[in-house]
């Protein structure tokens, strides 16, 4: 089934400079798989089109079901120089959370918020 990340993660967020910095945590460890599968650097660059101009790494932290993105170039300079208000890491971590990934239907009961 396909549902939007909200429901199988949630996320903290933090900034530095123009720097963005977004762990996606799973509810469960048995969603952390297609986590790690289907949340990329790439896709996660690509979500945010027009955003984050700079790289995007993705960093695994397996013990805690969680992957860990830091977005050079996302905050348009910085937050202080930015005239964007919405811009903060915090407003982004809130975004991915649209992103939309395939779960197996098996694991419908492990989601969250799910009617």
């Amino acid at each position: 089934m396909r549902v939007r990340l909200q429901h199988v993660a949630h996320c903290r967020s933090g900034d530095k400079g123009n720097t963005s910095n977004i762990s996606v945590i799973a509810y469960a460890p048995e969603l952390y798989q297609p986590l790690r599968e289907q949340v990329t650097a790439e896709r996660f660059r690509e979500f945010y089109a027009g955003v984050v101009t700079g790289e995007v790494t993705r960093y695994e932290v397996d013990g805690l079901h969680s992957l860990n993105f830091v977005a050079q170039g996302a905050l348009g300079g910085g937050v202080s120089r930015s005239l964007c208000l919405d811009n903060y890491g915090k407003s982004l971590a809130s975004r991915i959370l649209d992103f939309e990934i395939d779960i197996p239907d098996e694991f419908a009961s492990l989601l969250r918020g799910m009617m």
